[in-house]
């Protein structure tokens, strides 16, 4: 492997622990070389991962490694942008969590890594769809949970979906219906207008 070798590490906020991500990063990063940040995902402003990019930071040949593609962002879009500046670059990135990603190529058979960076690309959909998934079941998990206690439940005050924000967009490009976008997000036409009004207030603020 040429170049040099970085980790990234992220989580949104100063209350959440870095050392899961860390330590895996570590089985293939110098410790010195692992960038963090506690920041949220919304977007890229973020000091260590802005350094990263900088002047001073990633240069043609290197590698950055991060433990799962959601440290870089949750946005769909913005993950697609991102990708193609490493490719641009000339920098490979490794994801501990796709291991298609972390394989090694010959030399001069750059033609393999472009192939690996567009199966990425196509595997951002399925991973937004299972994290929606997996939120549902841990909601109703916890709804069962709590009826076996025997704890009277009213109504539960609905969440706005991870990927509320990456599906709005498309419904406002037109490149998705509403009805889509609501069976997407698994909501009711009133609990998606409603989250559109709230969100686009917050927006807006």
């Amino acid at each position: 492997m040429t170049g040099r070798v970085f980790g990234y590490a992220r989580v949104s906020s100063k209350e959440q622990n870095l050392d899961r991500q860390i330590l895996a990063l570590q089985k293939f990063v110098p410790e010195e070389n692992i960038l963090v940040d506690k920041a949220s995902g919304r977007n890229f402003e973020r000091q260590s991962y802005q350094a990263l990019k900088g002047a001073l930071g990633l240069r043609e040949g290197d590698t950055l490694i991060i433990t799962s593609l959601d440290r870089l962002s949750r946005n769909k879009n913005d993950i697609k942008q991102e990708l193609q500046w490493y490719r641009d670059k000339g920098v490979r990135l490794k994801i501990l969590d796709l291991p298609t990603s972390m394989v090694e190529v010959p030399d001069g058979q750059t033609w393999i890594l472009d192939m690996i960076q567009n199966i990425l690309i196509e595997v951002l959909a399925s991973i937004a769809e299972q994290e929606r998934l997996t939120i549902r079941k841990r909601q109703r998990e916890g709804i069962e949970a709590a009826k076996r206690k025997g704890k009277h439940l009213g109504r539960p005050k609905l969440e706005r979906p991870n990927n509320f924000e990456d599906i709005y967009k498309e419904w406002r490009l037109g490149h998705v219906t509403a009805v889509g976008a609501m069976r997407v997000m698994g909501l009711t036409s009133s609990s998606f207008y409603r989250m559109v009004r709230s969100y686009e207030c917050e927006s807006k603020g």
